[in-house]
């Protein structure tokens, strides 16, 4: 079998990735080695993010923060992309657009939340900074306790389960093949293009893109590249259905805690809590002590949640680097094996990471500069 490009991962970066060359008339083939929207993909909270993450400034100091912010652009460019994708893929995504808020319990927090909206707004994110009564005014559900926040007008949500089969079925209506459960076992590089070896059998690609999120550094070592990617065991709680209560992307300056109500009515509770992950087996399990924190630092902001069941919690893997910062483009010493791949916050950033991805595969100027935000640019 032959194609021009092969694209190895079936969620969102690697459907997302065959969409916009297939659009082009660019003979794709997508593989899969489990359902598409298996993994990280669909097993997400569908927050569309555009803030440095709160903890993470906290923990790694400015350093850290000065070489991660220019992400931001990436990201506020994707979830502008994200508003346009219902009308071009011809699909209900449910994406809103209501902004988040990262709200503080204490005036300390505040000041931290302060300090971080600087680094932001350097980046031109627009960042609101609201005290007690104008936050109250705006969210009047969150507890009393709370001494403001800080409003970013980019952030909002869709949904994980919608966008990556819309961009699968607009890609195969476009010529895109899509192969599931077939395993990639090696990649050899034979003159100007690579043959593939899966479960399937051989295929021959002029060029291949790694798309495999948490697995992707496996792949990587096919073409003999060591890559720092990992996957991290989290999970996400949601509750039954509610009467509509908050629009709002929400955060807590207090603790890990995202929380947002779905377009059903549903509360979906996370922040990046551990699962438990067996090292013999790879099996994920709950871990009951972050189900417990996570519902602790819901309650903090939002007392009435009480009330509100939690029906189901479920363990996810994501794909990390210890740098944040995004992998997209030719790999260097590798000529024609390409990286798509954004982590951590790959949900809000994949449209956009594609879109650069293909137009770097087809060999122009990509759609912003990335110099500065992927590791290889």
């Amino acid at each position: 079998m032959h194609t021009d490009v092969v694209i190895i991962g079936g969620g969102l970066a690697g459907c997302s990735l065959a969409y916009f060359l297939a659009l082009e008339g660019i003979e794709v083939i997508v593989i899969e080695r489990f359902e598409l929207n298996k993994l990280a993909s669909g097993a997400n909270a569908g927050s569309l993010h555009c803030q440095i993450p709160h903890t993470e400034f906290l923990e790694n100091g400015e350093c850290w923060t000065k070489r991660f912010a220019p992400v931001l652009k990436l990201m506020k460019q994707s979830i502008t992309l994200w508003g346009t994708l219902e009308k071009e893929l011809k699909s209900d995504l449910e994406f809103s657009q209501a902004g988040g808020l990262l709200i503080a319990e204490t005036e300390a927090q505040m000041r931290d939340i302060e300090h971080k909206a600087e680094f932001e707004r350097e980046q031109g994110i627009e960042m609101e900074i609201l005290a007690r009564d104008d936050l109250l005014k705006m969210v009047p559900y969150v507890s009393d306790k709370m001494v403001g926040a800080a409003y970013c007008l980019d952030e909002g949500k869709a949904n994980p389960h919608k966008a990556t089969p819309a961009f699968a079925k607009a890609a195969q209506q476009h010529g895109a093949k899509i192969f599931h459960y077939t395993t990639v076992d090696a990649i050899e590089a034979i003159g100007n293009g690579f043959s593939v070896k899966t479960s399937m059998g051989e295929v021959s690609a002029k060029r291949v893109v790694n798309a495999a999120g948490a697995d992707a550094g496996r792949v990587a070592r096919m073409v003999g590249v060591e890559l720092d990617i990992a996957g991290f065991p989290i999970q996400v709680n949601v509750t039954e259905r509610a009467a509509p209560l908050v629009k709002h992307l929400l955060y807590f300056a207090g603790d890990r805690l995202t929380l947002k109500q779905a377009k059903s009515g549903e509360f979906l509770i996370g922040g990046g809590w551990p699962s438990n992950m067996n090292t013999r087996t790879n099996q994920l399990s709950v871990n009951p002590d972050s189900i417990r924190n996570n519902m602790r630092a819901a309650l903090a902001l939002i007392p009435s949640l009480f009330d509100v069941r939690l029906l189901r919690t479920w363990p996810a893997i994501v794909n990390g680097t210890k740098d944040w910062k995004p992998l997209l483009g030719e790999v260097p010493g590798v000529k024609n094996f390409y990286m798509n791949m954004f982590p951590w916050m790959g949900f809000t950033a994949g449209p956009m990471s594609a879109r650069i991805v293909a137009d770097l595969v087809l060999g122009r100027k990509p759609s912003m500069d990335i110099r500065g935000i992927s590791v290889f640019h």
